[in-house]
């Protein structure tokens, strides 16, 4: 593996990811608690630090921007601060902005989590889950179908907030597989036939119970195969937070990986890091398994981070 890591990091630079989804703004207020407030029992935050990072999609082309890949982000804003204030961020990490879409109809969705020594105490999350429709939506697939012409591998980020619906995923998957790119999708559609013919669809454990309903009786194997046929061609890659994932293929043996952590310090934007990953190793010509490993390494980095996380070329080389 540690060759593989050297190798993905030497071809990353070649190649081009487009990501496309449900782009966010991740803000985090940082401080001290050391008493409670006389007007509620909750406690009062000294507040000592703020910072902004691009967050869902905008994070997973930040994590590819990361690792060396060339990347393009489409999605949608709102005409807000927070809007502009993501694009000045993913300005910041080199990533252009270009292709995100304003909408002046909708909020720019952004979350707010607040912290007290160290400890996550309360998020707050401005967000507008409608689905993406009218100009703004014709807009973005027009984006989105010039930037295929030169992409090497896609990513679909579905966090559920309106970018992401299924007839908008098959539409991106056709013209995908037109063009033989490979397409990762990490979802959050309980129904996972929506993203059917992507080359690998990301769900957490939680998200694949979800999505297998009954067919989870049997254990995990079972739900794999139940959802497999209902989404053929496409490969699954579980994720299981610190029991590492499992990779199911049609006619294929399943693969478990461990979890590569030391130690968790937050498993915030932990997935955005492996579906980036895994798109950058796909895109790179690697087998799914060999990425998927990659992925899994990469994923152990980030969670020893605290708060939202883009893994650099210059951590998977230190594995």
């Amino acid at each position: 593996m540690k060759d593989l890591l050297r190798e993905l990091v030497a071809k990353a630079p070649s190649v081009h990811v487009l990501v496309v989804g449900d782009v966010m703004l991740d803000q985090y207020i940082g401080g001290s608690a050391t008493r409670i407030s006389p007007e509620a029992p909750v406690p009062v935050v000294a507040v000592r630090q703020r910072r902004a990072i691009p967050g869902g999609a905008a994070n997973v082309a930040a994590n590819v921007r990361a690792i060396g890949s060339k990347v393009s982000l489409a999605g949608a804003t709102g005409t807000d601060d927070a809007g502009r204030q993501l694009r000045q961020e993913l300005q910041n990490a080199g990533i252009e902005t270009d292709s995100l879409i304003e909408d002046p109809s909708r909020v720019t969705t952004t979350k707010t989590r607040v912290t007290a020594g160290g400890q996550q105490i309360v998020r707050f999350d401005v967000e507008d889950v409608s689905p993406l429709h009218g100009p703004a939506l014709v807009a973005l697939q027009q984006v989105c179908e010039a930037l295929l012409a030169r992409a090497d591998v896609c990513v679909i980020s579905d966090y559920a907030k309106g970018t992401a619906g299924a007839e908008f995923c098959q539409w991106v998957i056709h013209v995908a597989a037109q063009r033989g790119i490979p397409v990762v999708v990490d979802p959050k559609s309980n129904d996972l036939s929506r993203y059917r013919g992507a080359t690998v669809i990301t769900p957490n454990l939680k998200e694949t119970v979800a999505a297998a309903g009954a067919a989870m009786d049997g254990g995990l194997g079972s739900a794999a195969t139940a959802i497999l046929s209902a989404v053929a061609p496409s490969a699954l890659l579980v994720t299981r937070g610190d029991e590492g994932m499992s990779l199911f293929e049609r006619d294929a043996a399943e693969v478990h990986l461990l979890a590569a952590v030391n130690e968790v310090a937050d498993v915030t934007g932990a997935g955005d890091t492996v579906v980036g990953v895994l798109a950058v190793a796909l895109g790179a010509g690697f087998s799914l398994r060999d990425a998927a490993g990659m992925a899994n390494l990469a994923a152990g980095v980030a969670v020893g981070h605290h708060g939202t996380w883009a893994v650099s070329a210059a951590e998977l080389l230190a594995l």
